[in-house]
This record gives C-alpha cells, structure tokens and sequence, in this order.
C-alpha cells in the first residue's frame, strides 16, 4: 500500500520526475505524458460516475482502479513481461491479460443490447454518457502517448491494449447510457453536411 506523508518534496522543481524504479527522468518524456493523462482520465471518469447507477457505476468504479494499474505500470520501466527476461526480486504491478478479457465481455454484454451503429454519434445525450465521452477521449490520447513512449523504451504491450480497449468501452457504455437513460433519444447521429 502506498503512505504519503509530505504532498510536496521539491525533487520535481527542475523539472524532472521520479519513476517507480527510483530513476528521474524529465516531466516532458513521452512515458510521464501517458500516464499523466491516464490520471487525467481517471478524473474525468470520477466526474461520470457522478451520474452513474448500477452496472454502469460497478464498471467505472473497478475501471478506475484499474487506471492506477495502469499508470503504475507505465511509470515503471522495464521489460520484465518478455518470456526471458530476468525477473527481478520484487515483480512490479503490471496490466495483464485478464483485465483487457474483462473489458471485452463488459463490451460485448453491453453491445448485444444496442442497435448497429449506421452513422457517427455525438458526444453527448445524458449527463453521464457526455462525461463517458470526455474520458473516452482522453484516453485515446493516452493510448497515442503510451505507444509513442514504446517507440523509445519498452512499455508493457498488455498497457497499451488495456488503454485500447477501455476507450472502445466507454464508448460503448456511453451508447448503453443513453439507451437506457436518455428517454427514448438514443444515439446522437451525425448528419454529414447538415449546416452547409
């Protein structure tokens, strides 16, 4: 379990960021970006659940826990997940596949209840499925800096498809939203060259 007794230290004054290995590195570098904005996420998520209720409040709640997974793994470097690497004394929290299979059978549970899509949605309808689209959002940014990060150091593969597959869900669950809550509205569609 994690203890912070002191909120500042000033370590980060000159710009730099302590990672979980104990090494610094600049705030700017692609590995800090992703999961910053995996926290940005998560607080916009924080916001949705606001809105939320049953099924819908129980998946955002264990999601949300799961970004912590997830910023914590990306904040650790390392390649322990490869088949041969060394495996060190202490394993580090990592995604694993079993929290991207959870979010695929949330997905395809909550999708069997909802219509083809025959056009782009909005973002919006009810309250919380505008918020689900916020942090869906966010998200895809955090999944472009994850794989920009991997491009110069190893990222867990298994954080990157989780980060994939969560804002697929959002999505989803942003469409459930509206069908069950939106009073008959449903999906906002978009209608190309409506205004010209």
């Amino acid at each position: 379990m994690v203890k912070l007794n002191r909120i500042y230290t000033r370590t980060g004054d000159d710009g730099t960021t302590g990672l979980v290995d104990g090494s610094r590195v600049s705030k700017a570098c692609p590995r800090v970006a992703a999961y910053g904005t995996t926290d940005e996420a998560n607080s916009a998520l924080g916001v949705a659940r606001l809105h939320a209720a049953g099924d819908h409040l129980s998946m955002i709640v264990r999601i949300q826990n799961d970004l912590f997974d997830v910023g914590a793994d990306l904040a650790t470097p390392g390649a322990d997940w490869l088949p041969d690497a060394p495996q060190p004394e202490w394993p580090p929290l990592r995604v694993v596949q079993s929290q991207v299979d959870r979010l695929e059978a949330e997905i395809d549970a909550m999708n069997a209840d909802l219509q083809p899509l025959g056009s782009f949605i909005l973002p919006g309808g009810t309250p919380l499925s505008a918020h689900l689209h916020v942090a869906r959002t966010i998200l895809r940014r955090a999944e472009r800096e994850a794989v920009a990060a991997a491009a110069e150091t190893p990222v867990n593969p298994a954080a990157i498809q989780y980060l994939n597959r969560v804002s697929d869900h959002l999505f989803v669950m942003a469409r459930h939203a509206n069908r069950l809550e939106g009073g008959g509205e449903g999906d906002l569609l978009w209608v190309p060259a409506q205004n010209r």
